[in-house]
């Protein structure tokens, strides 16, 4: 009987994490219906249709801390809405969780989607307040090329003086499986972010200065998407520049189910949840 259940539990996980269904995100998803948040949908940081983010305000909130998720997807595919189990997580810990959309290849190509991804977070730091969250205390996340994108706005200072902003707005930065030190091999990939030349301006490792906000990096070392060295080079070049860094690796865990592990039928998986709000929680000491 507990095999049987234990099957039966994979195999709607396995549904959810490959998002092939409605369905399986439906399940994902189930637990933000019943909580307790007040959601306020497609708040618009820029012109694009695309340039728009989902707020979850948890009941009561005042002046509560602000958790900004970039969703993965390789730059081309998801959508906010398939990552409401990511703020039911951490709505239940007292944070106000914005997901952000952002534009998208072939659409656009890098680094539009950095470029969004700072444009979501400056209107964050300047109306958070307005819905009881403290632009003091701000974070970002992010998932496989989410994190990718969180990375880049986090450690390359131009993103953020677009908006007369610096990277001292955010307290930490929390990466799951992120590619933060990749070369494009795919045809697309190299149509995204070429030509080669260009290359080191998407990769975050070169812009470590040690002002960069402390980092939490989360691989698993079942991950044959993006290889667990991306992670290395980054906490690598944070020890070099003296900067605060930590890479935490999971044996049993590959590419999506550091994210699935978020979900609330998965959660066994992993303590990735309790990593991160630990993780949160240590800067505001």
């Amino acid at each position: 009987m507990r095999r049987f259940a234990k099957t039966c539990m994979l195999c709607l996980v396995s549904m959810t994490l490959s998002a092939c269904t409605k369905a399986g995100i439906m399940l994902a998803n189930v637990p933000s219906a019943f909580n307790e948040a007040k959601t306020y949908t497609d708040l618009s940081y820029g012109e694009s249709a695309l340039q728009n983010l989902d707020l979850y305000v948890p009941k009561g909130a005042d002046n509560a801390p602000v958790l900004l998720f970039f969703y993965g997807g390789r730059w081309t595919d998801g959508n906010k809405e398939q990552y409401r189990f990511v703020a039911d997580s951490f709505v239940k810990g007292g944070y106000i969780v914005a997901i952000a959309d952002y534009r998208k290849y072939p659409d656009v190509k890098f680094p539009a989607f950095v470029e969004d991804g700072a444009a979501a977070l400056a209107w964050i730091h300047s109306h958070v307040a307005e819905y009881g969250g403290n632009p003091e205390r701000i974070y970002l996340a992010g998932h496989s090329s989410g994190a990718h994108i969180g990375a880049l706005v986090a450690t390359d200072p131009q993103y953020l003086k677009a908006h007369n902003l610096d990277r001292g707005i955010i307290n930490g930065f929390a990466g799951l499986s992120g590619p933060y030190d990749f070369e494009p091999k795919a045809k697309d990939l190299k149509d995204m972010f070429g030509p080669h030349e260009r290359y080191p301006l998407m990769r975050a490792p070169n812009y470590i200065d040690g002002g960069q906000p402390p980092m939490l990096l989360i691989h698993g070392l079942k991950d044959t998407t993006v290889v667990l060295k991306n992670a290395e080079n980054l906490k690598s070049a944070i020890d070099k520049k003296g900067g605060e860094g930590e890479l935490i690796t999971y044996e049993d865990i590959n590419h999506v189910e550091t994210v699935g592990s978020l979900m609330w039928f998965w959660r066994y998986k992993s303590d990735i949840k309790e990593k991160m709000l630990d993780f949160f929680e240590d800067q505001e000491k």
